[in-house]
């Protein structure tokens, strides 16, 4: 008796010490793919900066706690969450059932679309099997983009895949790609202002099927610490309602509203 007494007791002070550690962060470690421009990336004096970084220091000021940033290259973010790297994620990620399956996610903080880029003399006004037959693609690895293009074009493409999207911008310029699939954003900061080349979106933008791109960008958080999800979900609606979140938007992406 007096063993399993024991036991009890042992097993209720271990989940109050967890219950603690999920109300009481003083320090939030968060990972990050860096570089990713304009979601987080550094400047030129080595400060690391982005709308993630931006957005993400604001939510911790607001629960009255400190974030420390963790980078961490994006096919192993996850497992680094799972292994107590960090304690959240907040790098652009997509919310989709398969990830859901492995993280808790916040509430959206914004949605991106996504789009083909290549160089302005490829001669293709939209990117299908027809057009792209032949072609080499260039995706991050591990990415939303990664599974929509080789679920859809590795029948007719050739598919390149890259650790960083810099890396893939390297490529682009080398000619050693004839075109990409990436967030918007990324593109857009990456290529089409640009001084190294010419460079164009082929087609519309793209955000479906949900299949593949989702319900936004959210932050992750390992399946057991609700509490963490909640606060920063609660510090979200806060910067919502009181006007900074869209300070911080508009300092990346103007006052055009994200799709």
């Amino acid at each position: 008796m007096k063993k399993l007494l024991s036991f009890s007791l042992l097993g209720l002070a271990v989940a109050a010490a967890s219950s603690a550690q999920a109300r009481d962060y003083d320090n939030v470690r968060i990972g990050v793919d860096v570089p990713y421009e304009p979601m987080e990336f550094r400047t030129a004096e080595g400060e690391l900066t982005g709308f993630d970084i931006d957005l993400g220091n604001e939510l911790c000021d607001r629960m009255g706690v400190t974030c420390e940033w963790v980078e961490q290259e994006w096919d192993g973010i996850i497992p680094g969450l799972m292994s107590r790297n960090y304690d959240a994620i907040m790098s652009s990620m997509t919310i989709n059932d398969e990830r859901r399956e492995q993280v808790l996610f916040s509430d959206p903080y914004i949605t991106m679309p996504s789009a083909w880029f290549a160089a302005s003399d490829l001669g293709i006004s939209e990117a299908t099997k027809e057009t792209l037959d032949g072609m080499t693609i260039g995706v991050q690895r591990g990415t939303l983009q990664d599974n929509y293009v080789t679920d859809n074009f590795s029948d007719v493409a050739d598919i390149s895949r890259y650790s960083t999207a810099d890396d893939m911008v390297l490529d682009m310029e080398a000619e050693r790609l004839d075109i990409v699939f990436l967030d918007f954003p990324i593109g857009q900061s990456t290529l089409l202002e640009s001084e190294d080349g010419d460079y164009v979106v082929v087609g519309e933008r793209i955000s479906e099927p949900k299949e593949y791109f989702g319900d936004g960008f959210g932050i992750a958080f390992r399946q057991r610490d609700e509490a963490l999800a909640e606060k920063f979900n609660e510090a979200l609606a806060e910067v919502q309602e009181d006007g900074t979140y869209d300070e911080i938007y508009n300092r990346y992406f103007g006052e055009e509203d994200a799709e």
